[in-house]
């Protein structure tokens, strides 16, 4: 009997599982996009066809193409010069895996008008906090420049969009964003720095729920088991450990417009090399500019398929595009420029694995550009033409990559001013010392290279650590593989042997 519950269960869930020569498992899962390389392809035409408007309008001298650059999502809504009375409009821009991230749409317009966080217990009306723990979707925007402060991890409830829109609004202390079991989220147009560990304390997640949360990492953006994702020009910095992380099946997610720099572990896709779930995880990296002072990860991948389109690197000390555990990467129409470091110019990283394994990774390059003596290695099918059905954009000029990644980031931000840094107001000091407050003001600012280890001193956080959140009372999980995890892998197993051993049922 528990056999036959066992085998429905899994036909009504959809998951399929195949088993290769190496004894992997690759789940295809509720939320993975079927056919990976058609949202590729679709991408790719949303580009072609917003360049192709914007090259028909300047030859015609419309005044309208003043306003276009050919970035699909900026000339889907800023052309408008009534986009904030039509804010929700953006919600309709979204490209990629995380198209479908409708955020707060729909919803009410929450406006914050108190940048503290004293109480994340019982958050204040009226600040962010209290905004991102509704049940409701809400639309947040912000009545001023603000510089929140978070006490600890801010955590996110569903369909929220957070739009920085008409503000400077930074987003810095404890935590910071945390993006946990939960699906269509926006953050747009908020800059994320100087994010550091906190947590052992109770947090409110939503207005009926307060949980106890352990140790965080230090993540600027942290996304954990959640679904339709999308986080546009924002700019991050700064971090004690990733500046975006998505593990734990996270899938459904676009990351684009934003602007990273001066970090070390910029990007992580994937929890660890053993968590299979996370082959489901699809990710568009689209427009971003990877800036000055970067080491690596950018992004680093387990599993899953990773679209990397038209995004401008500007350097990087040990890599830019890492993996392990046999993930796809597509890269296509991006230029990598490499460092000074002869040892450094190679693009990509395959870490902790022999070359006899990685070279059946697919891994391709399309209308890459590649300056400065970078390369790029490709493998598996995407030594092949025939690899993928998406169509590249093909920019043979640098100067398609310069308009479609131009407004990177905060809207009106300050870019890299070579030799200084980025500085941010009330983070000055020298690189890996505290303040004298012990509040790590003093110890980490502008004016410093890769400067989120030494600050710690322990080279980031521990892609091992399972689950940080504790639930006491209702929901308890622990830090451990939980009973439900144990039962998976038992189904797994059962429906392997029903698959392959059919005949022995018929008898």
């Amino acid at each position: 009997m528990f056999l036959v519950l066992t085998i429905l269960l899994i036909w009504m869930s959809g998951s399929i599982l195949c088993v290769d020569s190496a004894a992997s498992f690759n789940l295809t899962l509720p939320h993975q996009h079927p056919d990976p390389d058609s949202v590729a392809d679709e991408l790719q035409r949303t580009v072609n066809a917003s360049v192709w408007r914007r090259q028909m309008l300047s030859e015609s001298k419309d005044q309208t193409s003043s306003c276009l650059t050919g970035n699909p999502i900026d000339d889907c809504w800023r052309c408008d010069p009534n986009w904030a009375a039509n804010r929700q409009r953006l919600a309709d821009c979204g490209i990629g895996f995380g198209r479908d991230a409708m955020g707060g749409k729909g919803g009410k317009i929450y406006i914050v008008t108190d940048s503290s966080d004293s109480d994340p217990t019982n958050p204040t009306p009226g600040t962010l906090r209290h905004a991102v723990i509704q049940f409701e979707p809400l639309w947040i925007i912000f009545s001023a420049d603000m510089n929140i402060k978070l006490k600890y991890e801010l955590i996110i409830n569903n369909f929220k969009t957070i739009d920085g829109r008409g503000a400077n609004v930074h987003i810095t202390g404890g935590g910071c964003i945390t993006i946990h079991s939960v699906s269509n989220i926006i953050i747009h147009n908020i800059h994320v720095h100087h994010c550091k560990p906190s947590g052992n304390a109770n947090i409110r997640s939503t207005p009926s729920h307060v949980g106890h949360w352990g140790l965080s990492d230090g993540d600027g953006i942290s996304i954990f088991s959640s679904r339709k994702i999308w986080i546009d020009h924002c700019s991050l910095s700064y971090c004690k450990d990733g500046l975006i992380d998505a593990t734990m099946g996270s899938t459904g997610i676009t990351i684009s417009n934003s602007y990273f720099s001066h970090h070390d572990k910029v990007m992580l896709l994937g929890h660890d090399d053993k968590y299979a779930q996370d082959s489901g995880m699809q990710v568009t990296i689209a427009f971003n500019h990877f800036g000055e002072a970067l080491s690596q990860r950018m992004p680093r991948c387990r599993y899953g398929y990773i679209h990397v389109v038209n995004n401008d690197f500007t350097a990087w000390e040990m890599y830019a595009i890492g993996g392990s555990a046999r993930p796809t990467i597509n890269s296509q129409g991006n230029r990598y420029t490499a460092p000074v470091d002869p040892n450094a110019k190679e693009v990509t990283k395959r870490l902790d694995t022999a070359e006899t394994e990685w070279t059946a990774w697919n891994w391709r390059s399309e209308g890459d550009i590649l300056v400065n003596g970078a390369f790029f290695v490709p493998s598996g099918a995407g030594l092949s033409t025939q690899y993928g059905k998406a169509s590249s954009v093909e920019p043979k000029s640098v100067a398609l990559i310069n308009q479609l990644t131009m407004n990177a980031g905060v809207f009106g931000a300050p870019r890299y001013n070579a030799g200084q840094g980025i500085v941010y107001q009330g983070f000055n000091g020298s690189n890996g010392s505290n303040g004298s407050d012990g509040d790590d003001d003093g110890g980490y600012g502008g004016n410093t290279a890769i400067n989120n280890n030494p600050i710690y001193g322990n080279g980031g956080g521990n892609d091992d650590d399972y689950h940080r959140m504790i639930f006491k009372g209702d929901g308890y999980r622990s830090s451990s593989l939980s009973w439900s995890s144990n039962l998976y892998i038992q189904i797994i197993i059962i429906l392997y042997i029903v698959k392959n051993y059919s005949t022995l049922f018929t008898l």
